[in-house]
């Protein structure tokens, strides 16, 4: 047997066991009986057998018979639940209407998308894994040490911290999660004018980029406003696209105002100065990761954001002087600097952050082996480029 027979029948395995946890069968030896419809909570198909059809001549039927018959035969056929889609066999259904089948399980549809997690996203890809080990084991070599700061940022001067940063991190606690996600207790809520007063543009270096979580609803315009009133310019929109595989139902608190039921969460990305991808090799690697991010969805309450917007920043801009505000404890990470209320201890001190950083040592660095995996942008078009024939 082949080791690329293997890999798939080993892939084969591994999608049935989801397949047998999201059903809710016990093991993958069951799968194939809930599929049958044999299981209990499955409907019974009837079996189909090939029996002699009794006909019935017109003038054996009253007439109210024959009237029950016509009506029947003109009525259309009408779906009522998702239990075909739940069975994955065809059927009658000419869809997988993954949206009723949400409406009758409240299982969100994005719960069926396969190799989300960062372990297994690059199975199928073996240069780009190999891109991201490599690009994750030199952050790891030159992340400085962890620093925190518990402060209150109403009352903080962000221009007295001792460095200018290449990236910026904003996780503000809106007063939207409290509507739809039920944060409550000893929060202090930000509302959108009070987080454009933060002074981001003294700490924002000549290039930098920063990521603003702006929630799901009116935080997509105002965070636009945010972006240009501290220096910046919208250049990406990271997804946050929330599952369900664990606790499936519909959403406890909806936004009074909403269309839909919102399972997603924005990140506005920004850029500050001037950027360009096939020339800056040195400060960004484009293209490395894409700009959605799917992951359970945190417990009803939670402030908690993916950790793998930290992943994509740190493959995408090579700068080490990162600053994270509003962070928590449970987002104090190597290489960053975490400014927040919420956390319960400081290690902060501004001599030695800056000392991380002496002798323009401000980058990673890039290995060659880094340098030909990652995917890069077309050289320039040069401006005295030679025509073929008469120019027009």
């Amino acid at each position: 047997m082949s080791q690329r027979t293997k890999t798939v029948l080993e892939k084969s395995k591994q999608r049935k066991k989801l397949l047998a946890q999201q059903m809710g069968v016990g093991s993958v030896d069951k799968l194939k009986t809930a599929l049958g419809g044999t299981s209990s909570g499955y409907q019974v198909l009837p079996k189909i057998s090939v029996v002699k059809e009794e006909v019935i001549e017109p003038e054996d039927l009253s007439e109210k018979e024959a009237k029950e018959i016509r009506e029947e035969e003109g009525k259309p056929l009408v779906y009522t639940d998702s239990s075909t889609f739940l069975k994955g066999t065809q059927s009658s259904n000419p869809h997988n209407d993954y949206c009723q089948h949400f409406v009758d399980t409240g299982q969100r549809p994005q719960n069926f998308i396969r190799d989300t997690g960062i372990a297994d996203r690059f199975e199928e890809y073996p240069k780009l894994k190999e891109l991201i080990r490599l690009k994750d084991d030199l952050i790891q070599e030159t992340a400085s040490p962890p620093m925190y700061l518990k402060t209150d940022l109403r009352t903080f001067g962000l221009s007295s911290l001792p460095i200018k940063f290449d990236v910026i991190l904003v996780e503000p606690p809106l007063e939207e999660y409290q509507r739809s996600k039920g944060v409550s207790g000893a929060i202090d809520f930000w509302q959108w004018e009070q987080i454009m007063s933060l002074d981001i543009a003294s700490v924002a270096a000549p290039r930098s980029f920063l990521f603003l979580w702006c929630g799901s609803s009116e935080g997509l315009d105002y965070g636009r406003i945010c972006l240009r009133q501290w220096g910046f310019r919208r250049c990406e929109d990271i997804c946050w696209i929330r599952t369900n595989v664990q606790n499936p139902g519909h959403s406890k608190n909806l936004e009074s105002k909403a269309v839909f039921q919102r399972t997603k969460e924005h990140c506005l990305m920004g850029i500050k100065g001037t950027v360009r991808r096939s020339t800056d090799g040195d400060f960004i690697h484009a293209n490395v990761d894409i700009d959605l991010i799917i992951t359970e969805e945190e417990e009803y309450g939670s402030l908690e954001k993916p950790s793998e917007i930290f992943n994509i920043i740190e493959h995408f801009c090579l700068g080490r002087r990162r600053l994270h505000l509003f962070g928590r404890d449970s987002t104090i990470r190597p290489g960053w600097l975490t400014i927040g209320p919420e956390l319960t201890n400081d290690n902060f001190n501004a001599e030695t952050f800056g000392s991380y950083f002496a002798n323009g040592n401000v980058t990673t660095g890039c290995t060659e082996r880094i340098e030909s995996l990652r995917p890069k942008s077309p050289p320039p078009k040069s401006a005295n480029r030679s025509f073929r024939g008469r120019p027009r």
